[in-house]
């Protein structure tokens, strides 16, 4: 989904926000690597490796402590997963808003209205009916790509060579790196993912054509939206389209889009909260929100309303989608994608590594914190700036 913001990255960031494109994917791949052979131990017996951990949280528990390890982990992967549903919703109103700009619905209640929509999540039970919806999020998502592109592609003559700079805004260029972090964010998923492959062996390689791939994609698609619309292109690209009719139909396909990539983040969302506090006794303090029979209690049900309501008013609260993408990049995504991965990989295996491995996990977790730190404060300022100057609704 956040594709479709990274011409609005190109903008502040001109040439470096492309080479921080295929640079950060070089980097997001390396610790995808190292992280999963954190799960491995060699036995000394056979010589082979042994799979003795299965999860991010379980590696966090060796080099952080079972308590703490754990808890730290699952703060971060809930951040990173709720600030994603605020996002899904926040860019529903902008999508909406851009498609009819002189409606009388003004942002915050598309907003609302979206919120509505996505209530019936609650009755979500299992994964598999998440996985179709996702399915089908992603052939929307395709079609979308091949529409914006192929325009683009209808507007070469047109196409605004010298406006991509290789001056960096210092202001803005970290929220740049932090919603090209977030983009590229999937290390919390890939113990699960390699743990559930028929061939372990082929995961390097599936890892490293992904992130090639994904580099490729998005750098194309930053660098030939941002020719297109140049100084003019908007946070969300779609909102470009100079023809109401044509915008107003790729808006749809993207809000479709949307409302069908919000049910993964959330069923993992209420997943985790529900595995930390209602297992029930004595395993958590309180109960289980299921039935023996599978179905839901009225207050689990309510509790989940409440998780979809609550997301629908933070993204009322920050409805500016960009600055709010860099701000989670820029907190949780350096440090699951690129100081936690080798801060893990030194502690489990420092004995038996070669020290330029050991100088570049540390230049990355530099990196890491580098980024962090100032994307933080910058898209933090941002932030507040936006409320003083007012919203536009």
């Amino acid at each position: 989904m956040f594709v479709v913001s990274l011409p609005f990255a190109v903008l502040r960031g001109g040439y470096w926000a492309i080479v921080a494109m295929i640079g950060i994917a070089y980097i997001c791949c390396y610790t995808g690597k190292i992280l999963v052979e954190c799960l491995y131990e060699l036995d000394l017996n056979t010589g082979q490796r042994v799979r003795v951990r299965d999860s991010y949280v379980s590696i966090a528990r060796d080099c952080f402590g079972p308590v703490w390890g754990a808890r730290a982990v699952n703060v971060a992967q809930m951040i990173e997963l709720l600030m994603t549903c605020i996002l899904y919703v926040v860019a529903c109103g902008d999508l909406m808003e851009g498609t009819f700009p002189d409606g009388v619905i003004d942002t915050r209640s598309w907003m609302m209205i979206t919120g509505v929509l996505l209530i019936p999540l609650g009755f979500l039970k299992h994964l598999h009916h998440v996985s179709l919806l996702s399915f089908w999020c992603t052939m929307s998502h395709i079609v979308i790509n091949i529409i914006i592109l192929g325009y683009c592609v209808l507007e070469l003559p047109d196409w605004g060579w010298s406006k991509v700079k290789w001056t960096i805004d210092v202001e803005n260029f970290p929220i740049s790196l932090g919603m090209i972090v977030f983009s590229y964010t999937s290390q919390i998923f890939l113990p699960t993912l390699e743990g559930n492959l028929s061939d372990r062996s082929k995961f390097d390689w599936m890892l490293e054509w992904s992130h090639i791939a994904a580099a490729i994609f998005k750098s194309l698609f930053g660098y030939v939206c941002f020719l297109t619309f140049q100084n003019d292109t908007q946070q969300v690209i779609t909102n470009n389209l100079h023809s109401p009719a044509f915008k107003g139909l790729v808006n749809v396909f993207l809000v479709v889009k949307v409302l069908l990539s919000y049910p993964l983040p959330y069923y993992a969302a209420c997943d985790i909260l529900e595995k930390s506090f209602f297992i029930g006794p004595p395993a958590t303090l309180y109960p289980s929100i299921w039935h023996v029979d599978g179905e839901l209690k009225v207050w689990g049900l309510a509790f989940r309303v409440a998780i979809i309501l609550c997301t629908v008013f933070m993204a009322i609260s920050i409805p500016h989608f960009a600055i709010l993408m860099g701000f989670i990049g820029s907190f949780t995504g350096t440090m699951l994608s690129f100081i936690w991965p080798c801060y893990f990989h030194l502690k489990l295996k420092g004995d038996s590594l070669e020290w330029r491995t050991i100088m570049f996990n540390c230049f990355v977790i530099f990196l890491g914190c580098l980024f962090g730190v100032i994307g933080v404060y910058d898209s933090g300022t941002a932030i507040i700036k936006a409320f003083q100057i007012g919203l536009p609704f």
